[in-house]
């Protein structure tokens, strides 16, 4: 099947006067298909909707009598109603006619409002300087709602560094968040996790001089995207 874009350009080639010839020897398509895709003005043929091969009623019934287990809807299609249908087909039917219960989500949704968190975060990089792998220290922390980031590598991280990656971090930004979620580092956590983490009495004094609190994000739960501009150090 031909893209779409490559169909939009046939189109617009024909419609601007070119021969069908021309068009299929640009292309690299035959004249026929030039000839089709002119006739079709350009947009993807449509396809008629592929029905199931069970009906959807007898699957949903099926579906709440095995108390949602599609491997004994698919026991009970064979040994009932003769189905050769196979199971991976039979557990995609179910999803696209929405029967099956659609899988939990791996990370909570937490709504987000403008200015009002930034989140940090450290990972280990391993990069190729000189021609040999070196390993870094990625340090980046974003504004959550704008997703703007700010980036740098360290070869090694301590707590005076953290410091001074977060006043050129704010800096650079001209604005800090007043919330920063950290992961459970024993950079700025003193003890606890989550919620209840307590800070490093240093790292609570410098949030506080900065107009921000850490707070460390819920054990195994870390929502962090966007764009990235970056420095190395």
């Amino acid at each position: 099947m031909i893209e779409a874009d490559r169909r939009k350009a046939i189109y617009l080639l024909h419609q601007g006067g070119m021969s069908v010839r021309q068009i299929a020897r640009r292309m690299g398509v035959s004249r026929n298909t030039v000839r089709e895709v002119v006739d079709q003005e350009g947009r993807p043929p449509q396809r008629a909707p592929v029905k199931p091969p069970v009906d959807p009623e007898l699957l949903r019934s099926l579906y709440e009598q095995c108390q949602g287990r599609a491997q004994r809807v698919y026991e009970k299609l064979q040994e009932e109603h003769g189905s050769t249908l196979p199971y991976s087909s039979l557990t995609r039917w179910l999803r696209q006619l929405g029967i099956a219960h659609p899988p939990p989500l791996r990370c909570a949704r937490v709504p987000d409002e403008p200015g009002a968190e930034m989140q940090h975060d450290t990972s280990p990089y391993v990069v190729e300087l000189a021609g040999r792998p070196v390993k870094l220290i990625a340090s980046l922390i974003y504004l959550r709602y704008s997703k703007r980031r700010y980036l740098r590598f360290y070869r090694a991280f301590n707590r005076f560094k953290m410091k001074c990656f977060f006043y050129q971090a704010l800096r650079h930004w001209g604005y800090g968040a007043p919330l920063c979620i950290i992961d459970n580092t024993n950079l700025a956590r003193l003890r606890g996790l989550g919620a209840t983490a307590v800070m490093v009495p240093e790292m609570e004094a410098f949030a506080r001089q900065h107009g921000f609190v850490f707070r460390c994000h819920a054990r195994g739960h870390s929502d962090r995207k966007g764009n990235v501009s970056y420095c190395a150090a």
